[in-house]
């Protein structure tokens, strides 16, 4: 397939909107084909066809029951808030439902990282703390809500490998070097994002003709933001269920993000 010039905004909406899923699947293959700095922005949908969980569906981090941490809301546990006031309970649910060490990347993870070593994709934007984008061996990996793979003191900044909280059995980790408080490298409720991460991730959309959006239904504002700010060529969505800014979006696969990545030919 290969895609028409478009004289309007219009004749393009319309003409992507007719097309079967074989049709769209061409298409996408045209865009990747036809662009030279593609980016792609990933959410929790990326990472749960590994077997992690989201956080807001029904089945997500957010509405699981348990009765330890039952007087809290969830968006406190994973708080500077909780951190800081009620460090012992902040690690006790952290190391139970964010240890992500043995997890394996899925398909597409690996598609991602292919796409990379072809030198068909300048980055990944991701608002996951899992590593598996690196794992899978992509190397251009802007983590703008951190790592759950890397921890540092509070104090003196010495940095701790993925190990160091999760294995650590002090209620609250302590560094060995100076004695305060070690946490993990994680964008909390109530902080700012990791600045360098985000010029980085803000510079890769500016400067992309094609956006790959992917597992994220941009409810969390720091997504969101990135993707108004894109103004290239083409823009896909990938995502099971509805995400915002479809109606800006050329192509839209409500569907399994492994599934599509991997019809993806490169």
């Amino acid at each position: 397939m290969l895609l028409p010039d478009f004289n309007s905004e219009r004749e393009k909406e319309k003409y992507f909107r007719s097309l079967n899923d074989e049709q769209k699947i061409d298409a996408l293959n045209e865009m990747i084909s036809d662009t030279e700095h593609i980016a792609f922005l990933g959410g929790a949908g990326v990472s749960t066809e590994s077997g992690i969980p989201d956080f807001r569906s029904k089945d997500g981090l957010y509405h699981r029951k348990d009765k330890k941490f039952g007087r809290y809301k969830p968006e406190y546990l994973l708080s500077y808030d909780c951190l800081d006031n009620r460090p012992s309970v902040f690690f006790d649910y952290f190391r139970n439902n964010l240890d992500c060490r043995k997890i394996k990347p899925n398909d597409a993870h690996k598609k991602l990282a292919e796409m990379e070593k072809a030198g068909k994709l300048d980055g990944v934007i991701t608002q996951n703390i899992d590593g598996l984008h690196q794992k899978a061996g992509s190397r251009k990996v802007w983590e703008i809500h951190g790592s759950a793979l890397r921890s540092y003191c509070v104090s003196c900044h010495t940095e701790y490998g993925e190990d160091f909280i999760f294995e650590n059995k002090e209620d609250v980790p302590h560094c060995p070097a100076c004695g305060k408080m070690v946490r993990p490298d994680v964008t909390l409720y109530g902080e700012f994002l990791p600045q360098r991460a985000y010029e980085e991730a803000v510079a890769l959309i500016r400067y992309s003709d094609l956006l790959i959006i992917g597992g994220t239904s941009l409810e969390v504002g720091s997504a969101a933001q990135l993707a108004h700010m894109y103004h290239g060529k083409y823009m896909v969505i990938i995502n099971k269920g509805k995400t915002k800014m479809e109606g800006k979006a050329d192509l839209v696969f409500h569907d399994s993000i492994g599934k599509v990545m991997n019809m993806i030919e490169i």
